[in-house]
């Protein structure tokens, strides 16, 4: 027994000398930054209103029907640096700052939201008005207001207030004029030079804390972070440390994570899905909104408290289900209110977030399930593959479902993939989707297809499973799975596509993010602070960045 012993011992002590084994790989220093254009970027619905819960309490009012937000580059959040704001937005802006305004200043509740005391109700108090504009107008504003401005809007208040013959009626024209204002409904970011690069620029205090404060909280910042702006500590390492790490701890670091994941997650799509109520009668309204808060709940759960790798998401075997969603999971849920955290099946028909209905229901069709669209979606949101659209003279015909020679998708899609102009794309689809055809149109588990066996097999480039199971053990497990989180994550923090300058800083992060043992609140807090973060390119490079990119991409 010694002998053997010994011989293991040795073996071991081998095995952690060898080249990359038994240890992490050292880090290393971030590269140079490269830096991108100063954008305009406009408030996204859960940043509009979580600002104002945050400045005014949870029971402001929001009365505003917001428009459908564009999605560029694969999220929404790099679409707001390409939105303009229609006719339509604005009237919708300026009902709810109306409403809002209304609200604050009515008598029971202004004391609240009054710096000060106004000498008389009906004459007009200049020094108290300007307090109450360079108050919220700052927080507003994201960024202490100019003389200039704080004197538009008292002028804004003195003609409202002699016209209407009340001074908290005049404040409220003065409260309107800067919730409509294109410093508040746009992140308009200000540049400076930057000291560490000679001929460099970087955002300004306050751009800083704003871009600090949206990717972190998906609110504005607060008031002890614009007093970091102020201050100069978000100039240093140390400070800039601080910062981010009491973000990190709010409660609004969670609203952050589930921001950037309903993005990536495609989630604002379920405003025009619809399900056959004839053949999926348990889809309804509720059970849309429950598997979406089902999927955020999970990924916050596993990510955020539990403090758990990202690549886990894909073989999760529990999740917070309600009553409504276990008819469709075919699972009891014992509370008859809201959510309990469950296991899921324990024949492993579910397994990861790619088998939540979230995922499942939002990429198929009304009536039917689709490989091809799921094989798609798992392609694009998860791998950062991307896959062309279909040529418009495509016949669908082959691929309708219903008995006959060929009831199964699978044998569907073999007869549709003889078309030339189709086998290229859904070689690289259906494979992928096809192994989630236990699901049907709703996510709702089956066996058969039209009365025959559904062959769940597949392969994800190289990988070979046999069911959906083995495909989630596949996402776990494919190399592109962590860089493409990574490439997402960095293009909603800075609100913009990457360009090819930055693929060294890219590759960083994604070590940075091996060495974290994948783990998403880590990567966070080395994307904020990072110096590529707030670094802006010179208007020459950014010229010569985008040309770059341009020159690659037309390569062969």
């Amino acid at each position: 027994m010694r002998g053997k012993s010994w011989r293991i011992a040795i073996a071991l002590f081998v095995v952690l000398l060898a080249p990359g084994c038994g240890e992490r790989p050292e880090a290393t220093a971030e590269p140079s930054p490269v830096g991108g254009p100063a954008l305009i970027r406009r408030l996204t619905e859960s940043q509009y209103r979580h600002t104002l819960a945050d400045l005014f309490g949870p029971e402001a009012p929001v009365v505003a029907r917001f428009e459908r937000e564009l999605r560029a580059h694969g999220l929404i959040a790099a679409g707001t640096s390409e939105a303009g704001i229609s006719a339509f937005a604005m009237e919708q802006y300026d009902a709810a700052a109306r409403a809002l305004a209304d609200y604050l200043l009515a008598p029971e509740r202004r004391a609240a939201y009054l710096p000060c005391t106004p000498r008389a109700e009906v004459a007009f108090d200049a020094d108290c008005a300007a307090r109450f504009v360079a108050r919220w107008g700052e927080r507003l504003f994201r960024r202490p207001l100019t003389e200039a401005q704080v004197a538009r809007y008292v002028d804004a208040a003195r003609t409202a207030a002699a016209t209407l013959g009340d001074f908290h009626e005049g404040l409220e024209y003065a409260l309107v004029g800067l919730l409509i204002a294109p410093q508040f409904l746009l992140r308009i970011e200000h540049v400076e030079p930057d000291p560490a690069r000679p001929g460099g620029y970087r955002l300004d205090p306050w751009s800083r804390a704003e871009r600090l404060a949206f990717f972190l909280t998906d609110s504005t910042p607060d008031e002890a972070l614009l007093a970091a702006a102020a201050s100069g500590e978000l100039d240093t390492p140390e400070g800039l440390a601080r910062q981010v790490d009491r973000l990190m701890g709010l409660a609004r670091f969670e609203d952050a994570v589930r921001a950037f994941f309903r993005d990536m997650l495609e989630f604002d799509r379920f405003a025009d899905l619809a399900k056959d109520a004839q053949i999926y009668p348990a889809w309804t309204p509720e059970v849309a909104l429950d598997a979406q808060e089902q999927t955020l709940r999970d990924l916050v759960w596993h990510l955020v408290r539990e403090g758990g790798d990202y690549r886990d998401l894909f073989v999760l075997g529990e999740t917070h289900m309600t009553r409504a969603l276990g008819v469709l999971y075919r699972q009891p849920v014992p509370p008859r209110q809201g959510f309990a955290r469950i296991p899921l099946s324990h024949d492993g028909s579910r397994l990861g977030i790619q088998s939540h209905l979230s995922f499942l229901a939002l990429h198929a069709h009304p009536g039917r399930s689709s490989p091809t669209l799921r094989g798609k979606a798992i392609r694009e949101i998860f791998l950062c593959q991307e896959v062309p659209d279909p040529p418009p003279n495509v016949n669908f015909s082959l691929v309708q479902e219903g008995p006959g020679a060929r009831p199964t998708a699978r044998e569907r899609l073999a007869a549709h993939n003889t078309e030339p102009a189709c086998a290229g794309c859904h070689k690289v689809m259906d494979p992928v989707g096809l192994a989630l055809e236990n699901y049907d149109g709703a996510g709702i588990f089956r066996r058969e297809e039209n009365g025959a066996p559904i062959d769940a097999s597949g392969f994800l480039d190289g990988t070979a499973y046999e069911d959906a199971a083995g495909l989630a053990r596949a996402l776990r497990d494919h190399p592109e799975t962590p860089r493409c989180l990574v490439e997402k994550l960095y293009r909603f923090a800075v609100g913009r596509d990457t360009v090819w300058g930055e693929r060294a800083y890219l590759d960083w992060l994604v070590e940075a993010f091996a060495r974290a043992g994948y783990r998403v609140p880590e990567l966070m807090r080395t994307i904020a602070l990072s110096e590529q973060f707030f670094a802006i390119a010179p208007p020459a490079e950014r010229r010569w960045a985008a040309r770059t990119v341009t020159l690659e991409e037309d390569r062969p």
